[in-house]
């Protein structure tokens, strides 16, 4: 692990090649599919739920295959978990674990497994994972403890811990990719995404504190389509705007609608503007 000062942005605390959180969401857009409004991230791609306050939250996914490059300048990277909290702008706490995919700049790939409970750094943890394995997580938070679960079910390895956290934010539950950050000598920036292909998310669910249990899609909550547009090198984030109004050369992540169910749904990695980066189906 590179040696670095940890982070500690507005919304999250993380070294490198460890995930984290940063301001997420745009204002809400346009319906997608009739059940989620679009937002605009310099940091998340995925979808999130609002609305009530949860429980629980608990998704699955493969982990992605990163492609990476001999000749590339920059480490890049790329996150993907399930958490509570820290959707909100006021947010001071997020409670998630998941995998991350990053490359060094020799080429090489580097897979890890960790969680983070905001404000808190993130903490790797000793949970084997490689390129096609099938992942499930969940984060449940009863009063102020936080229990985090992260099973590999290819290889049938598995870690759960249960930790004090004095104020759980449970007013959001989320299933995201992300471009993590790093803290570096000019400040706090947003890694370059890691090309991680697509990722697919399913099994998606969540738990209010009342005790319902629905998928993205349950209208007990209101959820959000979040694309990820984020500067195409190294930097800060950017400010939320349409995509229109960002440079050719960003990079983004698109989520497609959900699928039919309304509890699964993937995640593609883009370079260009074009129309045809819509993602529409899952």
């Amino acid at each position: 692990m590179p040696s670095q000062t940890p982070l500690r942005p507005p919304r999250g605390g993380r070294r490198v090649a460890f995930a984290g959180a940063l301001s997420a969401f745009a204002v809400a857009a346009s319906a997608v599919n009739a059940s989620a409004s679009i937002a605009v991230s310099s940091n998340w791609s995925g979808y999130a739920v609002t609305g009530t306050t949860f429980s629980t939250v608990s998704g699955s996914w493969a982990q992605p295959n990163a492609r990476c490059s001999a000749s590339a300048v920059d480490t890049t990277a790329s996150a993907f978990w399930v958490g509570l909290g820290g959707e909100a702008g006021s947010s001071n706490a997020l409670e998630q674990t998941g995998t991350e995919a990053d490359c060094l700049p020799n080429g090489t790939i580097r897979y890890s497994a960790w969680y983070e409970l905001v404000p808190r750094a993130s903490v790797r943890i000793s949970l084997k994972v490689s390129a096609g394995d099938l992942i499930s997580a969940s984060v449940s938070v009863s009063g102020t403890s936080v229990t985090l679960r992260l099973s590999n079910l290819t290889t049938h390895m598995a870690f759960a811990k249960t930790l004090k956290l004095s104020a759980p934010d449970i007013s959001s539950a989320e299933w995201i990719a992300e471009a993590p950050s790093a803290v570096t000598p000019g400040g706090t920036n947003v890694l370059p995404l890691t090309d991680f292909g697509t990722v697919r998310f399913s099994k998606a669910t969540a738990r209010s504190t009342g005790g319902h249990r629905g998928t993205i899609s349950d209208p007990n909550w209101s959820a959000s389509r979040i694309e990820l547009e984020s500067t195409g090198s190294a930097g800060g984030p950017r400010p939320f705007s349409p995509f229109a109004a960002y440079d050719v050369g960003a990079t983004r992540a698109i989520p497609t609608v959900l699928a039919s169910g309304g509890d699964a749904f993937s995640v593609t990695y883009r370079e260009d503007t074009s129309a045809a980066a819509q993602t529409s189906t899952a």
